[in-house]
C-alpha cells in the first residue's frame, strides 16, 4: 500500500504511495504523516552534515594546487550543495502537506 525507500543520493527515506492519498482511509493518512514527520525531523541534521563535508572540501581546495583535484573538489562540493538544495525542497513542500492533513 505504502512504503518509505531510502534515497541513496538524499539519504533518507522518501515515501512511495501506491495510492492517491484520497484512497487512503485517515488510519493509514495518520501512520503515513507520522512516519513522514520523523524522517522529515532529521533533514536538518542531515544537512548539517553535508554542509560540514562542503567545508571540509573547500579547506582542501584552498590547500589543492593540483588543478584535476580542485576540478573534482568542486564537483564534489556542487554535488553537496545540490543534495542540501533537495532536502530543503523535500523539507519545506512537505511540511505544509503535513501540517494540512494532519489538522484535516
Amino acid at each position: 500500500m505504502f512504503s518509505f525507500i531510502k534515497d541513496p543520493r538524499l539519504g533518507i527515506s522518501l515515501p512511495q504511495l501506491d495510492l492517491e492519498w484520497t484512497q487512503y482511509n485517515k488510519e493509514t493518512q495518520q501512520e503515513i504523516l507520522l512516519k513522514w514527520e520523523k524522517i522529515r525531523g532529521s533533514i536538518p541534521d542531515r544537512i548539517k552534515e553535508l554542509e560540514e563535508e562542503i567545508n571540509d572540501k573547500q579547506a582542501q581546495l584552498n590547500d589543492e594546487a593540483d588543478f584535476e583535484r580542485s576540478c573534482e573538489l568542486n564537483s564534489e562540493i556542487a554535488g553537496h550543495a545540490s543534495v542540501i538544495n533537495d532536502l530543503w525542497l523535500w523539507y519545506r513542500m512537505n511540511q505544509h502537506v503535513s501540517s494540512s492533513k494532519i489538522h484535516s
